[in-house]
């Protein structure tokens, strides 16, 4: 398939962009200015202002002097970059690969795109339409070489088509300056009077490049498609990205359902053919008025269950607010992990956690209420009970150590123990009473101690005396005593745990 690149002038980007925030600007002559080597320059200037001969680089003074009512405000620094990148991402509508070409312009790659707009000359009339409806007046023109479309979408006429092996015939009558090369090298061909590219275009290499320098024989290459130019895309395309545009924009819900099916199929497909199932994904809708509803899901394990990717996603589609209409819809898979066939037996617990349907279940219910309200909880190789246990990062983890059994621990552990009020007969007894939370606890039946040494490669402290105490209500709990018992101060003791 040929190439074929759109190139894009914002004739007046900032001053533009200025007038969309204060409307009443678009009736009155007005520059930007910012301050430099002492003095305030022109950095922009609108249409009204250039129709009384104040263009970029007039100092402000003397652009006030030609025009007293002269609006003047200040140029913000950075201003065209940050405008240029978020148009760039805007343009994903119209094709994935979109470069940036400051100061005031976007380079598209279209190939392969403007048949879903019926043609070259709709698919420009579409990007120019929607553009004036925003509010930016553009230049824009397409061909077969990045070079030539710059030309021609700067110095010949608007909305122009150039058919591929045409692009010699559309530069010969442009200007030296089309071709993007140095002001210096412009003033030497005026002075040879080669003032168009016809003049010099028939001209041996050797003789131009001897003249003028090899940059200015690479340009002209490159504009005729002799050599070939890369661009670098503001938006990179993802490996795992899916795209769906609509002839007419998408206001319903159930426009919006069949647009994410369809994305599902084709991306989990792929997918399964690469052994691969999603951990994260997001559903992208770009409406007509430019903004992006979104939605995002992830899974506990790798998916391409097309299914129940679905039932993820339905969950929040009523949260999408297409407004005048949803024009493209995107699915990328931000995470992606392996996913072999898992071999089945005949005889196998199918509560595990290797259980897909409790999967499937479980993210139903973080899709819901929120992936932080579930927790897994792996052992951890630590003396201090505290210590012992971390947060798994996904179902599927699997454990560096083995659940200790050996002695019992209580099913509800306290992040930090908490100080308790205790009577105990002598020193190493166990407590007879102990008041938690003002509550006062009758121990009828206790076993203990069970000493936990402090961990001292991280920090140093006291051991614990642990007991295990019943009281009159049946409720059991897990006490403990701070270190060795001293005659001078009461002991520290503390609450840590309860069992079923």
């Amino acid at each position: 398939m040929p190439k074929r690149y759109v190139t894009i002038w914002f004739c007046y980007l900032k001053t533009d962009w200025f007038v969309r925030r204060q409307p009443g600007l678009s009736k009155l002559p007005f520059i930007l200015a910012s301050a430099s080597h002492g003095r305030m320059m022109v950095t922009g200037a609108n249409p009204l202002a250039e129709s009384n001969g104040i263009y970029t680089g007039t100092v402000v003074a003397d652009a006030k002097a030609v025009l007293p009512s002269l609006q003047v405000l200040n140029d913000k620094p950075g201003l065209e970059d940050r405008l240029l990148n978020a148009l760039a991402k805007w343009f994903i509508r119209y094709t994935p690969v979109v470069a940036v070409d400051l100061p005031d312009g976007l380079i598209l790659d279209a190939t392969g795109c403007c048949h879903l707009w019926g043609g070259e000359e709709k698919y420009l009339a579409a990007i120019a339409k929607r553009l004036d409806e925003i509010g930016y007046r553009i230049n824009i023109a397409i061909a077969a070489t990045i070079g030539t479309a710059w030309a021609v979408c700067h110095f010949g006429k608007n909305l122009s088509v150039i058919e591929n092996n045409k692009e010699g015939d559309a530069l010969c009558h442009l200007p030296p300056q089309s071709l993007r090369v140095e002001a210096e090298i412009i003033e030497r061909l005026h002075k040879l009077g080669l003032k168009q590219v016809k003049d010099f275009i028939a001209m041996p290499s050797a003789v131009l490049s001897r003249r003028f320098g090899k940059e200015f024989i690479k340009r002209l290459n490159q504009a005729l498609g002799y050599e070939e130019e890369f661009i670098q895309s503001v938006i990179l395309e993802q490996p795992y990205c899916e795209r769906l545009s609509c002839l007419e924009p998408i206001v319903t819900a159930t426009g919006i359902e069949i647009a994410l099916q369809r994305l599902l199929e084709t991306l989990c497909n792929r997918l399964q053919q690469e052994q691969k199932g999603l951990r994260i994904a997001v559903f992208k809708n770009y409406r007509i008025d430019g903004k992006i509803e979104t939605i995002e899901i992830g899974t506990n394990r790798p998916s391409h269950n097309v299914t129940h990717l679905f039932k993820l996603f339905e969950i929040n589609i009523a949260t999408i607010e297409p407004a005048l209409g949803i024009e493209l819809f995107t699915l990328e898979a931000l995470k992606v992990d392996d996913l072999l066939p898992v071999q089945e037996k005949l005889w196998n617990d199918k509560h595990s956690l290797e259980n897909e349907e409790l999967s499937n279940l479980l993210d139903r219910i973080a899709g819901k209420f929120g992936a932080s309200n579930i927790r897994r909880f792996l052992p951890d190789e630590h003396y201090w009970p505290e210590r012992s246990v971390k947060l798994a990062l996904t179902l599927i983890e699997k454990p560096q150590a083995v659940w200790k059994t050996d002695k019992p621990r209580p099913i509800k552990l306290l992040a930090k123990p908490a100080v308790i009020e205790v009577t105990a007969p002598i020193p190493d007894y166990p407590p007879m009473l102990f008041r938690y939370k003002g509550k006062l606890h009758k121990i009828v039946k206790a076993d203990g101690p069970e000493r936990i040494e402090q961990e001292w490669w991280l920090e140093e402290g006291r051991h614990r005396d642990y007991y295990y105490v019943e009281d009159e209500e049946g409720c059991r709990y897990w006490l403990f005593r701070s270190g060795h018992y001293d005659e001078t101060k009461l002991p520290q003791w503390f609450i840590h745990g309860f069992f079923s």
